[in-house]
């Protein structure tokens, strides 16, 4: 299981590549001024840090709980990258909607399109991280599996 320092470490450059992805993108998507996109992206970005740190630790714990290991399948990774959207939809939806001054669904739409974005960016983030910063229980376990 991955340390506390080690998700902090995740959590933060997660956020930060995210941010320097979204903003520029955002403001050309939604014909929005950057800093505006950029207060929805900070605040996003706050929000998430700490719902990545809480969720992922919840998601490893049950998934050890279940199968006896945090190595995820690809399948598993979808499922992940699937259940951290949905979970920041919810948490993320009022306070565009209530910063940028538009309709609930208007900031839906927009959640949605930042959703899809981030779905995909988790995906590649997190295969990626898991590569550069692979945890030794996991070379044993492949090591096991290929016999």
């Amino acid at each position: 299981m991955r340390t506390a320092a080690d998700r902090i470490r995740h959590a933060i450059s997660f956020e930060l590549i995210g941010l320097a992805l979204v903003v520029p993108l955002g403001s050309i998507a939604f014909s929005m001024p950057a800093a505006d996109i950029g207060v929805v992206g900070v605040a996003g970005a706050t929000l998430a840090t700490i719902w990545n740190y809480l969720y992922n630790l919840g998601f490893d714990h049950v998934l050890r709980r279940r199968t006896g290991t945090t190595l995820k399948s690809i399948p598993v990774r979808v499922i992940h990258a699937i259940l951290f959207e949905a979970g920041l939809l919810m948490i993320l939806m009022p306070f565009i909607a209530w910063y940028l001054q538009i309709s609930l669904w208007q900031a839906f739409v927009m959640d949605v399109a930042f959703a899809l974005f981030y779905l995909i960016y988790a995906f590649v983030f997190n295969w990626v991280y898991d590569r550069v910063f692979p945890l030794p229980e996991w070379r044993t376990e492949k090591a096991g599996a290929a016999n």
